[in-house]
């Protein structure tokens, strides 16, 4: 759990580095095809296949290119329609796709990893219900696409772990680069067909951002966040991803000064984690009654 705590905590300034200083400024085209390329390079020196066979590789691959690069296509698109408070409210459904993902894969609908998302995602609605721009839907529908192939990526990687024998073993540092390349050919693909040079970064603070959201953001934020999907239950994992929003409203408002009802957070940020702590207690309940 504390893999995806800290990467909530690192991933809580990504909102508003965005909104504020890149989107409208920066090509987003560009942004992602930057973020991505910094972390594809950190991770491809630690690539070892040895061992792993080619439909586990292609199957990383397709993960990267879903939850890392059509995502970023989508996140980066709805800053252009979306304030920041807006964007972290409408990621509030992600829990529900992974929840629903979950249960098609594994072909059993788990009614209490259900229950605790729901509960997570009234919490995440409470805190950022507001009035909305007039753009909403556009960016509405933008979003989802965004939680949608987030959502695709954490069961798809969770799941994939468990099926593949070959890779129990294997240290993930050193296949992690696949799920980077799959992004990268997305985000590469998506800049030449529709990106510009006609907004690329022109000051130092522009060039820092994207540099910090490709190294730590994306690159270890990404690889500790699978790592610690991975290892936890399904319905923990749906509400770790709606602790997001408290906190992206937490920073943007201390650092950035934004307007935001403090009781607000409170209230929402503890059915969130209320939630959370249930889901725990249940899965805790049930393994002791079924140790098997």
């Amino acid at each position: 759990m504390w893999y995806l705590s800290s990467v909530t905590i690192m991933w809580a300034f990504s909102f508003s580095l965005i909104g504020v200083y890149l989107s409208g400024h920066v090509d987003a085209w560009f942004s992602v095809l930057l973020r991505i390329g910094i972390a594809t390079l950190i991770f491809l020196p630690f690539l070892r296949l040895k061992g792993i066979k080619i439909d586990t590789i292609i199957k990383l691959i397709a993960i990267g290119a879903v939850q890392l690069g059509l995502m970023y296509c989508f996140y980066y698109q709805s800053f252009l329609y979306l304030t920041v408070p807006e964007v972290l409210l409408f990621s509030v459904f992600t829990p529900i796709y992974i929840t629903l993902l979950n249960d098609i894969l594994s072909k059993k609908f788990h009614r209490a990893n259900l229950l605790t998302t729901l509960v997570a995602v009234l919490g995440a609605a409470y805190i950022q219900y507001s009035s909305i721009s007039e753009h909403v839907l556009l960016g509405f529908m933008i979003t989802q696409g965004a939680n949608f192939c987030f959502a695709i990526g954490q069961v798809g990687y969770k799941y994939l772990l468990k099926s593949t024998p070959e890779l129990e073993k294997q240290p993930k540092h050193s296949i992690f680069g696949l799920f980077f390349i799959g992004a990268f050919l997305v985000a590469f693909i998506a800049f030449l067909v529709l990106g510009s040079t006609d907004k690329m970064p022109t000051t130092s603070i522009q060039w820092g951002i994207l540099i910090y959201l490709g190294t730590m953001a994306s690159g270890v934020g990404y690889f500790a966040w699978n790592q610690g999907a991975a290892k936890i239950n399904t319905g923990s994992l749906a509400i770790m991803n709606n602790a997001l929003i408290p906190a992206g409203l937490i920073v943007n408002l201390v650092i950035w000064n934004k307007e935001a009802d403090i009781t607000k957070i409170l209230i929402g940020g503890g059915l969130i984690f209320a939630s959370l702590a249930f889901n725990e207690y249940i899965n805790k309940k049930n393994h002791i009654a079924s140790p098997q």
